[in-house]
């Protein structure tokens, strides 16, 4: 069993102590296949962003997750389609004993903790910079970002849209030895390719047509201070080597320019792509991947920490001008967390505010902004979007973006499945990408050759 102390490691921490634990999967489809981890919580199932990806067709995308809490190592069903079997009896959430067996489709997996002992830092606060979370997957970010903030250390976050990316890139200066240096902000899928060059290093007057007069790029204008790379993983693949050299050498050099300027930047980049699988698929560099990872983040999905909507909920309200508070009730909650919020925690607050400017009699409802459907039924990872019909202008730029990219990359990839008769290699080719970001690809997208 797991124990909580209350010894101080650092400003209001908390040690979670527990133990390193293997997954040995002993029969079914996957049998053999084996995970070791440390990590505070492990994702169970198809999906490849998963901890341990199961092959098995019965295995739903997210099927279950293993958590580590005061008590021990707790197993949760995922609302699975399939369910999750400890001998005969259905189980939805249990402590795990050593040795213990659990049935994941048709893949009968053993638990069995090491010798290893582990301690987790839990910050004792609910915020940290403008995020917000009580549940243990953001208090042990805080508490990881409270240790990394004062050093110069690269950091790559990774997390879906929404999540708070951006975020973290600011808590980190305002708590670092920069913050009163500038925090610069540069989006590599806001920027046209042939552009990307200028725009981060700058360029010389008469450098290019329409280059009237020189310009100081992202690095010069993050002189001293933080510069973050967000959406990194858009950065075109013949500009990441002068990324990587800009960072190893510490200078750059402008477009069309003679001479390196030297610059003093720390970087914090940010993706909505694992980083890792590109790296594997030749789409991104790998060693500028372990020059940014130096510290990897990865933020969870609203889905994933839905204990802590109501204190956002209630956030996003109090941030507004209303004339008397909205209050919410109990069954809105319920409804909201029973949600699975693709866009996270830019679309739960773009609801908030909508939802606030339509209320009656001072009450948060859901039924002005939502299908019927909303809330009345769990949802689950297994239910894939739909694509959109058309564009969306009540959503952020990011996720209106987002859903339309997901809808075309369906679309795009059923086509091409049926033109190539199911062949992936051959659709991979077709497309111009390797075989295994075309796996990756029909994996997130749930289609089957």
């Amino acid at each position: 069993m797991s124990e909580v102390t209350r010894t101080q490691i650092g400003v209001g921490v908390d040690r979670l102590t527990t133990r390193a634990y293997t997954l040995e999967i002993i029969q079914g489809p996957d049998q053999g296949r084996t995970l070791s981890t440390r990590a505070r919580v492990v994702v169970l199932g198809a999906s490849p962003d998963c901890d341990l990806e199961l092959d098995d067709p019965l295995v739903s995308r997210r099927h279950a997750r293993i958590e580590v809490d005061p008590r021990g190592h707790r197993l949760i069903d995922e609302e699975s389609k399939n369910g999750l079997f400890i001998g005969n009896l259905r189980v939805s959430d249990v402590y795990l004993a050593a040795g213990t067996t659990f049935m994941v489709g048709q893949d009968l997996i053993r638990y069995q903790p090491g010798e290893e002992v582990v301690e987790i830092a839990l910050s004792r606060e609910a915020q940290f910079g403008r995020m917000l979370g009580r549940s243990a997957a953001m208090r042990e970010i805080f508490a990881i970002l409270a240790r990394v903030a004062p050093t110069s250390m690269s950091v790559l976050v990774e997390g879906e849209s929404g999540t708070g990316k951006e975020l973290v890139a600011e808590a980190i200066h305002a708590h670092s030895k920069r913050a009163q240096a500038p925090l610069i902000v540069f989006d590599c899928s806001a920027v046209a390719p042939n552009l990307i060059e200028s725009e981060l290093f700058g360029h010389v007057k008469g450098a290019f047509t329409g280059a009237s007069q020189s310009r100081k790029g992202a690095f010069e204008q993050a002189h001293g201070g933080t510069l973050f790379l967000d959406e990194i993983g858009e950065l075109p693949l013949d500009l990441q080597p002068k990324l990587l050299r800009a960072l190893e050498q510490g200078e750059v050099r402008p477009v069309g320019g003679e001479r390196p300027i030297k610059v003093d930047v720390r970087i914090i980049a940010a993706t909505n792509r694992d980083l890792q699988r590109e790296v594997e698929a030749k789409q991104f560099r790998q060693d500028l991947f372990y020059r940014l990872a130096v510290l990897r983040l990865v933020l969870p999905p609203l889905r994933r920490r839905i204990e802590d909507l109501p204190l956002l909920v209630r956030h996003f309200l109090d941030a507004l001008e209303t004339e008397a508070p909205v209050q919410v009730g109990y069954e809105t909650i319920i409804k909201l967390q029973r949600h699975r919020w693709p866009g996270n925690i830019r679309e739960l607050r773009n609801f908030v505010e909508r939802a606030a400017m339509l209320s009656r009699e001072d009450r948060l409802e859901t039924r002005y902004l939502l299908p019927p459907s909303f809330g009345d039924a769990p949802t689950t990872d297994d239910a894939a979007p739909a694509p959109p019909s058309e564009i969306d202008v009540t959503l952020p730029f990011k996720d209106a973006k987002a859903r339309l990219i997901e809808g075309f990359e369906r679309r795009y990839w059923s086509a091409l499945l049926k033109e190539t008769g199911g062949n992936i290699s051959a659709a991979a080719r077709r497309a111009g990408i390797h075989r295994k970001s075309a796996e990756y690809l029909l994996k997130k997208l749930e289609l089957d050759r």
